[in-house]
């Protein structure tokens, strides 16, 4: 994985597709899930809608800090009844 230091548009330096990251200016996490000219396209973990990040602003999530952003996206879908594997539709 590379690190986010020596950016010049999407060159070296900026975060690979798939990568975990913190967006430090908007303090929120999500997958890279693409380049848009010198941003990057970051999209929450949960899924939703995507935001542009500039690279110098994002920052690789550790593995421990990556297992409790997933973790709370569990928590919070199982707080609104969604993602706990039961069909809840009428029969």
């Amino acid at each position: 994985m590379r690190g986010t230091d020596d950016v010049d548009g999407c060159g070296d330096g900026v975060p690979e597709l798939g990568t975990a990251v913190r967006d430090t200016v908007r303090d929120r996490v999500g997958r890279v899930v693409g380049h848009q000219g010198p941003c990057l396209r970051v999209r929450p973990l949960g899924g939703g809608r995507e935001w542009d990040a500039d690279p110098r602003d994002v920052r690789p999530l550790s593995q421990d800090e990556l297992l409790s952003a997933l973790l709370a996206e569990v928590n919070a879908r199982s707080r609104q009844g969604r993602g706990t594997g039961q069909d809840v539709s009428s029969r």
